[in-house]
């Protein structure tokens, strides 16, 4: 890592031109002979992402990383809700990154160790850690090598395999990860009996259970209804028949939805046409697949086996998801010009497709939803 963009006067250029624009900047001559102009505008766009990503790095003198590395981090939100309720004495991350997770996962442990193989990185991370105020054990190796020569073991350990191949394309499978971490599960049993693993949110729940042995939990991690990742927990001595699954939306006002695997395998679901509220899960909960659970724990009728809908006559307050007053209506009821928020689920119409036929746009406060009972296609629209 360069010290000399740590210069006082390097760091006062910094700061004043977080609002320049940084094409144009790019353009024009580094005024300082050590740090090239590139260097400047790398730091300019960290904190830019640090703003919006991970606000507690927002302090004098933290260095930030290429854009590959500040866009594989998780968020300050994502990595404070999965430290909670950890602590233990050794913590190990094998895969440091930027190290946001390790920060807050490592928080309530006596010792920290961090193994990331780009020595680059983990030598702004170092600084970083300086600069916070945290201590740990630096490590420049990669993963294989730590475990081939490591004697200790931990109370924790935490790992966030690479998801992308050689010609940076996106991987999810878990033979497909770097670790492949069906390889690689016993050597990490032998360190420790709590490994946590965050995988890509684009993997199957039913497929993970079925092909990764000894998980205990599995959280689905949403921020404002957006699936970030899903993090998995395994341990030596559990069955991974008995998996708990829990369900958050972080920057939202639902509830945390916990369930055991088990109970969605033997709920059974009713079925209605729309009665008064319609019911919308967040994407953690309907990436869980809990369909037939929704309509059993809650009370709620769902519209269609295909449709993850649910209704009810009386307003349910407590629901993981949106909650909407509606009424049926005929498309001849739609107006040209009106607008709406649409939603199209099980329907055969896009929601780009619904509003050139009728007509309307995006916008306003009411709900368009075109979607399917077991009577057939229905427009909802919200009150």
């Amino acid at each position: 890592m360069a010290k000399s963009i740590l210069h006082p006067v390097v760091q006062q250029f910094i700061n004043a031109n977080l609002n320049t624009d940084l094409h144009s900047l790019l353009l024009k001559k580094s005024p300082f002979p050590e740090v090239s102009m590139q260097e400047i505008v790398q730091q300019i766009k960290g904190r830019k992402v640090a703003a919006r990503k991970f606000p507690f790095l927002l302090k004098g003198d933290i260095v930030f990383p290429p854009n590959l590395n500040l866009e594989q981090a998780s968020s300050q939100s994502t990595a404070e809700f999965k430290a909670q309720n950890l602590k233990g004495s050794q913590f190990l991350d094998l895969t440091c990154g930027f190290g946001i997770d390790a920060f807050f996962l490592s928080k309530n442990f006596e010792e920290v160790t961090l193994v990331e193989q780009n020595r680059q990185l983990l030598e702004i991370v170092e600084h970083n850690w300086k600069v916070l105020g945290r201590n740990a054990n630096f490590i420049n190796e990669n993963l294989e090598g730590f475990l081939l020569n490591n004697k200790e073991k931990y109370d924790m350990v935490y790992l966030d395999p690479a998801r992308r191949d050689a010609h940076k394309n996106k991987k999810f499978l878990l033979e497909d990860l770097s670790p492949n971490l069906l390889e690689i599960k016993n050597e990490l049993f032998k360190i420790s009996e709590q490994i946590i693993i965050k995988l890509s949110p684009l993997i199957d729940i039913s497929y993970l259970i079925s092909t990764l042995e000894n998980i205990s939990k599995i959280e689905i991690i949403a921020v404002k209804n957006e699936v970030k990742e899903l993090l998995v927990f395994i341990h030596p001595k559990i069955n991974s028949e008995d998996v708990e699954i829990s369900c958050a939306n972080l920057e939202s006002e639902d509830s945390l939805f916990c369930f055991n695997y088990k109970e969605e395998k033997s709920a059974t679901a009713t079925f209605s046409e729309p009665l008064k509220f319609i019911y919308i899960p967040n994407n953690s909960v309907l990436k869980s697949g809990a369909f037939n659970l929704i309509s059993e724990q809650f009370g709620l009728m769902k519209l269609h086996p295909n449709t993850h809908f649910y209704t009810s006559q009386k307003m349910l307050q407590e629901f993981p998801g949106r909650v909407l007053e509606v009424e049926t209506v005929e498309s001849k009821e739609i107006n040209k010009g009106e607008k709406f928020n649409i939603i199209s689920k099980n329907h055969p119409l896009t929601p780009d497709e619904i509003k050139k036929k009728y007509k309307i746009s995006d916008g306003g406060n009411r709900y368009l939803i075109f979607t399917q009972s077991q009577k057939g296609k229905l427009i909802l629209r919200s009150k």
